[in-house]
């Protein structure tokens, strides 16, 4: 890939953009502030001194995003149309999205990195007096579109846990790896069989969020997914999509499902987040899947 940031003499440029055409464009970033649990709870109950910190961020981030220009040298002035800060508070961390979009003729990743990287150093400013431990990092991309490249997804992901029940509606229970069949599902897995759900696949970070709505006792299986992951944002990606994950390859064949009232799940659970962000897979190619594999958007 050629790079445009250089003129003839072999130094830094501004690109000149004026013959792209406009386009709608969107930026995803994500990264995120690890703290002690205490000045995590200290967030929560509203006593930090400085006041509420969420709030503080959210304003900062919005700000960063419409002064990229001022901080990046090369980056363009934008006209940004839409900036959205979102906040997912964990047992040791605060993670960070920023949303950005535009109309125009180049995209808005670098507004989106930067709102999350001045979130994070708000969150740290405003948490400074009581814990300097405070580490930043894990700041990246995640999606963008529109413009000449297109849709860009982050492919990166990793298997937290395999779970398997030998019936259907129940909890499942993490067995550290498994062998998945090709055509068929999970060995031994009450859910396999010849059909387009062999697999499910629940993310991690859906976990979060309803522990951030008060549901307790939530661990890998819990919500009768065969694999809970981390890192990739399951629920958008689209039908068709294969991923690589282990030794297998399998294909997305459904976004969530029906939910089934009072089955043992959501008697113990209160509520269920896998009717709208979890995934359904079929099993292109059969191997052995394990904790901590990786998870490839190919």
């Amino acid at each position: 890939m050629d790079l445009t940031h250089f003129n003839e003499e072999g130094r830094a440029h501004m690109v000149e953009v004026s013959q792209k055409e406009d386009t709608k464009r969107t930026a995803i970033a994500r990264g995120r502030i690890k703290m002690k649990s205490e000045t995590i709870n200290r967030i929560k109950a509203g006593l930090i001194e400085k006041g509420d910190v969420l709030s503080v961020a959210q304003v900062g981030a919005i700000m960063a995003a419409k002064k990229t220009s001022d901080l990046i040298p090369m980056c363009h002035n934008i006209f940004i149309t839409g900036a959205d800060i979102r906040f997912n508070i964990l047992e040791d961390s605060v993670e960070v999205e920023a949303e950005v979009k535009t109309v125009g003729k180049t995209g808005v990743e670098m507004e989106a990195l930067t709102a999350v990287s001045l979130a994070c150093l708000t969150i740290y400013d405003m948490c400074k007096a009581i814990d300097k431990d405070m580490v930043i990092d894990n700041i990246r991309l995640i999606k963008k579109t529109g413009g000449k490249s297109g849709e860009y997804m982050r492919k990166e992901g990793k298997v937290i846990s395999i779970n398997r029940s030998d019936k259907k509606g129940v909890i499942k229970e993490p067995i550290g790896s498994g062998l998945f069949i090709e055509d068929y599902g999970l060995e031994n897995d009450a859910h396999s069989g010849n059909w387009h759900r062999q697999v499910s696949l629940l993310a991690l970070e859906s976990f979060e969020k309803m522990k951030n709505q008060g549901v307790e006792g939530l661990t890998p299986g819990v919500f009768a997914e065969n694999i809970t992951t981390e890192g990739i944002v399951l629920h958008e990606l689209p039908v068709g999509t294969r991923l690589k994950i282990g030794e297998t390859i399998q294909e997305v064949t459904q976004i969530g499902k029906a939910c089934h009232t009072g089955c043992v799940i959501s008697q113990k659970v209160g509520k269920c987040v896998m009717p709208l962000e979890g995934i359904f897979t079929r099993v292109i190619k059969g191997g052995i899947i394990k904790e901590g594999d990786s998870i490839e958007v190919i």
